[in-house]
């Protein structure tokens, strides 16, 4: 079954996590990323960029809207996604406990409804 990982985690102003630290991080995600691939489970990976480089788009209102910046104002911010395929949602919690961003945010795990493979949408 596929989850996705969704990382949120408080959004930290320029500056304020040192490069050190930063680096420490970057390698973890790195082995962590590789130990999934290892495993043969993960089927993608996204590290997002921060969300004042943000655009929200809607047709809510009837006529386009564009908008710069994140769509609500949260104490904490999307900050990445793996998508893995895993035996069960066992399987994924194990794979949430490993992840480095545990250790400063958190990790939702949502089973995928629909996923589009080769061409098609399968559930």
């Amino acid at each position: 079954m596929r989850y996705s990982l969704l990382l949120s985690h408080p959004e930290p102003t320029p500056g304020e996590i040192p490069e050190e630290t930063i680096a420490q991080f970057q390698e973890a995600f790195g082995d962590y990323a590789r130990a999934l691939e290892s495993a043969g489970v993960l089927r993608s990976a996204d590290v997002l960029q921060p969300t004042d480089v943000t655009t929200t788009v809607t047709l809510r209102g009837g006529s386009l809207q564009v908008q710069d910046g994140p769509f609500a104002d949260t104490k904490e911010a999307l900050g990445g996604v793996f998508v893995i395929d895993v035996a069960d949602l066992d399987a994924a919690i194990a794979w949430a406990e490993k992840c480095p961003g545990a250790q400063y945010g958190v990790i939702e795990i949502r089973p995928t409804a629909v996923a589009f493979l080769d061409g098609q949408w399968r559930s």
